[in-house]
């Protein structure tokens, strides 16, 4: 059996090794081209290494581009969609995890086919409320259509299932109202899950493209994504500086993750779990 063992665990580590390596090559490929000049990031057959790494590709691009501004929209975009995000779901995660009311069931029902039909169909919609407020080019139509979250109330409501009913029952006992008992007791034990949202939040916000496309037409309002796309021309694209520029957007995301991915991997062993 221990022979048997060792050779599974040589396989499942082989096959988990090669699929790292082909995710990463895609990531490897994209530093290696921000290096290349214009030609050999077209050549055919392709070139693997540049013949002279080109660094100003990156001072280029940063000079075509208002990046400053593009971080500044974007991380007021995360601020401002996180806050609403984990706010409003922690709300209704608990309702719907502790609370007993008439529909609860049909109401998180209507909740979850949110997440299961695509995001495009929103659009229209949510279009014609921003433009009816007057909030078109602005960053308020990049925050708002996101604060509230039916990803963030499902994965919050597993997280309060799994807290003892005791303790909910011994606040009651002490004199506490629902809502006390939710910011007090309740929140601070899901910790972990909020900072799970948080980060799950951020990663749908940096890689939104056609929400804040639709709704802002000025570079100035737009968010990294959005700003990337201006490079992409009609008919032809300068591919290095294409790939610089989305090396200067996606570190902040990689350094997010390497400090919180306990909570981000937690928070994906959360959502699968049974209630």
């Amino acid at each position: 059996m221990s022979v048997k063992s060792t050779k599974n665990n040589y396989i499942i580590h082989t096959v988990l090794i090669v699929g790292s390596i082909a995710m990463l090559l895609p990531f490897i490929w994209m530093i290696l081209t921000s290096l290349k000049s214009l030609t050999e990031s077209t050549s055919i057959p392709p070139t693997i290494l540049p013949k002279e790494t080109r660094w100003y590709n990156y001072k280029d691009v940063w000079d075509i581009l208002p990046f400053p501004k593009f971080y500044i929209n974007t991380i007021l975009m995360l601020l401002g969609r996180i806050a609403g995000s984990v706010f409003f779901s922690s709300m209704a995660a608990y309702a719907f995890a502790r609370l007993k009311f008439p529909g609860k069931n049909i109401l998180f029902m209507i909740v979850l086919i949110q997440m299961m039909v695509p995001g495009q169909i929103f659009i229209i919609p949510q279009y014609l409320l921003v433009s009816k407020l007057g909030w078109l080019n602005s960053i308020k139509a990049l925050i708002v259509p996101g604060i509230v979250s039916a990803f963030g109330t499902f994965l919050l409501r597993q997280f309060f299932i799994g807290i003892p009913n005791e303790l909910e029952e011994a606040a009651l006992l002490d004199g506490c109202n629902r809502w006390q008992i939710f910011w007090k007791i309740m929140l601070p034990l899901t910790r972990s899950g909020l900072i799970a949202l948080g980060i799950f939040t951020s990663l749908f916000a940096w890689k939104d493209l056609m929400w804040p496309l639709v709704v802002n037409m000025s570079i100035e309002k737009m968010p990294l994504s959005a700003g990337l796309a201006s490079l992409q021309g009609q008919y032809s694209t300068n591919f290095p500086q294409l790939m610089a520029g989305s090396m200067i957007a996606i570190w902040p995301m990689l350094l997010i993750f390497i400090i919180f991915q306990k909570q981000f991997i937690q928070g994906i062993a959360t959502t699968g779990s049974k209630n």
